[in-house]
Order: C-alpha cells, then structure tokens, then sequence
C-alpha cells in the first residue's frame, strides 16, 4: 500500500482554505491542529507542518513589547503564537518540512531571531492589506535566482495575492530572501543555502487562495512541499 502524506494543518481562520488546497493531490492526510483543542501530542504522527494565516504576532515574540501600544495592535492571540511557535520548534527538531504562508512567514522569522514591521503603512511602504470591499490586492515579485524558490516556481517574476499589513523587519540569521516586491516588502524566505534540508518555504502571499490555482506560485509550490514529505509507510 502506498505511503500517505499526513500533514499537520495550523488550525487559523478560513482554515477550510487550506484544507481543500492541500486536499487536491492524492494520497494526503491533513491533522488540524489548535491551541483550542489543546492537540499538540497530534504532530507527532505527522510527516509535516504548515503554519496558516491568520492573526498578528504578538510582538513580545520579536523582543518589541512596546509596538502592541504604539501601533495599537489588537488583532493578537498569544495562546496561538506560543502554541504554533512549539509545533515549529518540534518540526525543526525533528526534521520535518514545513510551509509557512502569511502569518506562518512572521512566526518563523520571530522563531528563528528575526523582528517584524508591525504595521507596513506606518513605516512609509504602499499598503499590502486587502482591498476595502475584502478581495486581495495583487503585486509583482521578484524571486531570487538560485533560490529554492526559483528552483520550484521556475520564474524570477510573476504576481500574487497580497493581504497582510506586517512584514518581515530584521531578517532570521538562519534564513535568506527568495522574493521582494517593488516596494522592498520581504515576500518569501527559506533556508540559507538552496536545497538544505529539511525543507522549509516561507511565503507572504496566499497560494491556498490565488485566483489562479494553476500559477507557479501555488500548484507548484504545494506539488513540490508533498513532494518533500517522506511519509511513513502504510
């Protein structure tokens, strides 16, 4: 019997998003997990991780306290961030690969020893948060060439979804830039040294959401995750 990829979902909003994203290729489990049900011991049967969208990172978790007053950010969860910043600390322990998208990027990077710009507008960057009636703005990025990136996407530029309004500050000694936008906006990172392992992606756009499913930037970047996956056997 072949072997299934059982992946640890981040339980966050419009989790069925994901779910159904990740649903589309064959042979994949996915296991929510959530600081609400309290299921952390539910990683460990699985063969990988991804962390979702979802709320700011509280941003005693970059060593900057003073930004929740000072740029009066109330759209935190801290139970969530302690919750997921475990997962992501028993995935780098074990070796498991792990896709971070939106949030899943800042908590990786605050993981690692990186900070976060609280609030882009606010740092005199264009704005990269939704459209007012809801619907995601769209952008130009450049990849990185010889980047794990370009290595997947098999492009240098292209467009994706935008809907954040932080982003990546001081960057994770351990990690390196694979896309910016034109206005310097971080817009994915991954391991210093294409192709280390284990594999971990880290994108600020929503691939689960494009409205191209079949774009480089998010077929082949959920293709190629699987693909890392070395699952236990049936």
């Amino acid at each position: 019997m072949k072997a299934r990829n059982v992946i640890g979902l981040a339980a966050g909003r419009k989790y069925e998003n994901y779910l159904k994203w990740l649903l589309k290729t064959p042979e994949t489990e996915v296991v929510k997990l959530s600081y609400e049900d309290q299921n952390f011991e539910a990683l460990l049967k699985c063969d990988a991780l991804v962390l979702s969208g979802g709320e700011d990172v509280h941003p005693r978790f970059y060593g900057r306290p003073d930004y929740l007053a000072k740029y009066q950010l109330d759209d935190i969860d801290e139970a969530r961030d302690e919750f997921e910043m475990k997962l992501l600390d028993y995935a780098e322990k074990h070796q498991l690969p792990v896709l971070g998208i939106c949030r899943g990027l800042q908590v990786a990077n605050a993981y690692f020893g990186g900070t976060l710009i609280p609030d882009i507008p606010s740092f005199g960057k264009p704005d990269h948060t939704k459209h007012g009636e809801g619907k995601d703005r769209y952008h130009g990025i450049s990849v990185t060439p010889g980047s794990l990136l370009e290595a997947i996407a098999g492009v240098t530029t292209g467009d994706v979804n935008s809907a954040h309004h932080q982003s990546v500050d001081t960057l994770a000694p351990e990690l390196s830039v694979n896309a910016v936008s034109a206005d310097g906006i971080v817009e994915g990172m991954e391991r210093r040294g294409a192709g280390k392992h284990p594999f971990l992606l880290l994108v600020q756009w929503h691939p689960e959401r494009m409205n191209d499913q079949e774009s480089v930037f998010s077929k082949n970047i959920r293709e190629h995750f699987l693909k890392s996956i070395n699952p236990r056997q049936a």
